[in-house]
């Protein structure tokens, strides 16, 4: 039987520290969101997308959470653990089009 929960497995429990960033990241996806909305009247509807872009980023993470503390707790008890790079460079690209997007829209005013 496999075990359910990383304490179970892990005794340092990294996959709830790994979880709790990941959490942590999503709410500062929200913040960002909140932040870059606060531009609406000065630069206009073009700038709903950065919101939304860092929205979209905090519901995925939200959503994708507890399936990857479960094949990491199902990884670290099989001892066959594999790291999937797409989520955190999905989270770059976000970082980066939210980047770019404010530095076009600070210059072309």
């Amino acid at each position: 039987m496999h075990p359910s929960t990383a304490a179970e497995v892990d005794s340092g429990l990294q996959p709830e520290r790994t979880a709790m960033a990941w959490s942590r990241t999503a709410l500062a996806c929200c913040i960002a969101s909140a932040i870059t909305a606060r531009w609406l009247p000065f630069y206009g509807v073009s700038v709903l997308m950065m919101p939304a872009l860092t929205l979209i980023a905090a519901v995925a993470i939200s959503l994708t959470q507890q399936h990857r503390i479960r094949v990491a707790v199902s990884g670290i008890h099989d001892e066959n653990l594999s790291l999937h790079p797409w989520p955190l460079l999905a989270l770059v690209g976000v970082c980066w089009a939210l980047g770019i997007s404010g530095v076009v829209l600070v210059l072309l005013q």
